[in-house]
């Protein structure tokens, strides 16, 4: 579950060989390789909240087609704040922010919605009727709608951009497991239906299929067509080619999808990017930092996007076990080539630049990075793109590592 806490040995076995600070990977001086983009934190970004606002744990972030970002934060859910957080003080009484944030570039906000007052009764007492629990990933699709899922649920919303409820993917507090409790049973899943405790959401703006992470209760990627009819399923539990670790954490954890017709799921307990054809073939797994889940940390594998360019010439990848953000030449991870990690950014902490359980991120059109944080963090922070020396020659800055 998302609540559950690890321990970071993955960052200090990584130190050993990286050392401490700034953490990049750099090409031996003999060899020629495409130069990843360079990234400076704004410490201003975003703009103080309004009204007391104290956020949560921040379970997804997105960006919608006017480069305006989304968060969706926990802090409203019960034991979403942490004390004195949310306790009555002088001049004002924080509270918790809106589950749902808009905010413009400039990182003003300029809208938020999710009515955190409706809750259940009953055996789910406390919590949300409505909104998910346990909120977890954020996808704005090629509509401006907006998409969020639930760890400690059992949906998948469509929002208008405005938050009002277009469609729902499963059924509050029933999960895909034989007693309907929502709980990792170390299963597949295979309900067209249901879903167990789904973790990321990305849909296909070829034709609005939605692809649903179903990682922390089940361990697959199902599809389901614009109006929520279930089509197909790909991923398995084990440690095989296209599965998914058996146990709780989020495996599939992250699913996205690239311009060139592929499915990117993170499993984070193999350390490692899953690959799959839209129609379930497995392609194969691109490698993070092996070994890192073994120290007893969430693993290596958290979330993916690409660079704006049409040819997404670098993939970015947030690895909460070590609080980095790796960068990728794309185009040799997916060849299986060695050292296609080019570099990496970020260190354990709580100062500008550093990160406290580093979790999903979002890249805007001109290539700047917003980064989110859950356990500890509950804070996003913008990076933005300095430098882009792709093989165009003419990016510094615009984001465009290609022609």
């Amino acid at each position: 579950m998302a609540s559950k806490r690890y321990v970071y040995l993955g960052a200090v076995g990584l130190g050993l060989a990286l050392g401490l600070g700034l953490l990049s990977i750099e090409p031996a001086k003999s060899e020629k390789r495409l130069a990843g983009p360079a990234f400076q934190v704004d410490p201003f970004w975003p703009k103080p909240l309004p009204d007391n606002w104290v956020t949560g744990e921040v379970g997804g972030t997105c960006i919608d087609s006017q480069d305006h970002v989304f968060i969706v934060t926990r802090g409203f859910q019960t034991g979403g704040l942490v004390s004195p957080e949310g306790v009555a003080g002088q001049p004002a009484k924080s509270r918790a922010s809106p589950p749902v944030i808009e905010f413009d570039t400039d990182g003003n906000v300029v809208n938020a919605w999710g009515d955190a007052s409706i809750v259940a009764s009953g055996p789910n007492a406390g919590k949300n009727a409505v909104l998910p629990n346990g909120i977890h990933g954020c996808f704005v699709d090629f509509e401006d709608n907006v998409w969020i899922g639930g760890n400690g649920d059992a949906v998948v919303q469509k929002y208008r951009h405005d938050g009002h409820l277009l469609l729902q993917i499963g059924t509050k507090f029933v999960c895909d497991t034989p007693t309907s409790a929502c709980t990792n049973v170390m299963a597949t899943g295979s309900s067209h239906s249901l879903l167990n405790l789904p973790a990321d959401i990305a849909v296909d703006p070829s034709n609005g299929d939605v692809y649903i992470a179903d990682g922390y209760g089940n361990h697959r990627v199902v599809v389901f067509n614009r109006n929520g009819t279930f089509l197909r399923q790909m991923g398995g539990v084990g440690t095989g080619p296209g599965q998914f670790t058996a146990g709780d954490g989020g495996h599939p954890h992250c699913v996205v999808l690239g311009r060139n017709g592929l499915v990117y799921a993170c499993d984070r307990g193999n350390d490692r990017i899953n690959v799959f054809q839209k129609d379930g073939t497995f392609v194969r797994a691109i490698p993070v930092i092996p070994g890192t889940a073994a120290l007893g940390v969430a693993g290596s594998a958290w979330d993916v996007d690409f660079s704006p360019d049409r040819k997404q010439t670098f993939m970015y990848e947030s690895d909460g076990g070590n609080e980095v953000m790796w960068i990728f030449n794309h185009a040799a991870a997916l060849a299986g080539l060695p050292n296609a990690i080019l570099s990496g950014f970020g260190r354990p902490g709580h100062m500008a630049g550093e990160f406290t359980f580093l979790h999903m991120m979002a890249i805007d059109s001109k290539g700047n990075l917003y980064v989110g944080e859950t356990i500890g963090g509950r804070r996003v922070q913008k990076f933005t793109l300095k430098n882009c020396d792709g093989d165009d020659r003419r990016g510094h800055g615009s984001g465009n590592c290609d022609d």
